[in-house]
């Protein structure tokens, strides 16, 4: 995905240059272009994307198809196929099937309809099959350091289904089950120390079976759900777990509260966004990676994936998406945006251990390409004290 987000931004950028090669056959647009990426995890990837932009008559983007071979310097080559279907109201089906030639698969399938019967209910499910071989674990805490990285290969299956019932127009009520499998964690695929032999006593090193029942309520008045411009989203969410793996403890529990507000200037040119988290997990056997963490492409950018990790999270993160272009691309209007953020953020065990000087800063810079109202191709850059990460998606961060 991360390879398709920075092709997906190479497209918009490569709808600018007169040079682009581009077959039109009705309404579907075919860009070849360069896949190129890097990750402060996963390595760095070179290749190719063949995208097809697939349009309607009223030239609103329908679907994008995006095949893919890259070359990653840690797993080898990997071919991948991308589908996503977009229809009005904010239906999304979305299909990914991945094959690397060194441990790593990834198949998805997930739909989300947020009008369900003309606008009452949302509803949404997911299905996925993956094996990550570069993950990497530092420890539990606050203050691990950074010679203490480990790595492992984690392979798991997860089911998601959401149903929602809208209170009024803003205000959604929905409930919620996930099911996730995660076999005991196995050599990774670098020259890492292996999680499991530096760290066996932590939990979920041997694997869990987790089901999850939540409950969450949405406040959310964005005048879109993919690219918004105006609003405000609240979140809050309670969920009881069960890991049916042998352990001391196997039930726990999860709640959460995000706040995202945007304050945008009267031309909409510039947007100010502003997100707060604050998540808590209590119970005494949770597996490590049930529980929270920072670091990544949505917050605390300037470290790698899950680089902090505990029970309890705090985390803030403002940033300023200011628009720089408009133009047309395979028959619709791109928007090209550049964005300087800080983002802010600790874990720790307990409300009672929350320390100042724990807290990490990463300072940062991103480059957005949208197609309104589905698609956002987007490139970040954090700063850190160990050294930094790009990051890229096919949504923002927040």
């Amino acid at each position: 995905m991360r390879s398709l987000a920075i092709g997906a931004a190479l497209l918009l950028l490569w709808g600018l240059c007169p040079l682009a090669l581009t077959y039109v056959h009705a309404d579907v647009r075919f860009f070849p272009i360069p896949a190129v990426s890097t990750s402060k995890n996963d390595g760095s990837e070179v290749g190719m994307i063949v995208p097809a932009l697939v349009t309607g008559p009223d030239g609103d983007l329908k679907y994008l198809v995006a095949p893919m071979v890259v070359y990653n310097s840690i797993v080898g080559a990997r071919g991948t196929l991308n589908l996503f279907r977009y229809e009005p109201g904010g239906k999304e089906l979305r299909g990914i099937a991945s094959w690397t030639e060194r441990i790593e698969r990834k198949f998805l399938l997930s739909y989300v309809d947020p009008g369900f019967s003309n606008g009452r209910y949302s509803i949404g499910f997911s299905a996925m099959h993956f094996k990550n071989a570069t993950v990497r674990f530092f420890g539990l805490g606050p203050t691990t350091v950074e010679s203490q990285e480990t790595n492992y290969t984690a392979s798991e299956t997860r089911l998601n289904w959401k149903f929602g019932v809208y209170a009024n127009e803003v205000t959604q009520i929905a409930v919620s089950q996930r099911l996730r499998h995660m076999q005991a964690i196995q050599q990774g695929a670098t020259e890492l120390p292996f999680s499991g032999d530096v760290f066996p006593e932590a939990p979920g090193v041997e694997g869990a079976t987790i089901l999850g029942q939540r409950i969450s309520f949405h406040y959310d008045t964005r005048n879109n759900l993919v690219t918004p411009t105006d609003g405000m989203a609240i979140t809050a969410y309670a969920e009881l777990n069960y890991n049916f793996h042998q352990g001391a403890d196997p039930l726990y529990s999860r709640y959460g509260l995000e706040i995202k507000k945007m304050f945008a200037s009267e031309s909409k040119r510039a947007i100010l966004v502003i997100r707060g988290d604050l998540q808590a997990t209590i119970g005494s056997d949770v597996p490590f990676y049930e529980q929270s963490s920072l670091g990544g492409q949505n917050n605390l950018r300037g470290f790698g994936v899950d680089r902090y990790i505990d029970k309890q999270l705090i985390a803030f993160s403002i940033e300023e998406r200011i628009h720089i272009l408009r133009t047309r691309l395979a028959g619709v209007i791109a928007d090209f945006e550049i964005a300087p953020f800080i983002d802010t953020g600790q874990v720790f065990n307990s409300f009672k251990n929350v320390s100042f000087k724990d807290y990490r800063i990463t300072p940062g810079i991103g480059f957005r390409g949208i197609i309104r109202p589905n698609v956002v191709g987007r490139i970040d850059y954090g700063f850190s004290k160990e050294g930094g990460a790009i990051f890229a998606g096919l949504d923002f961060p927040y």
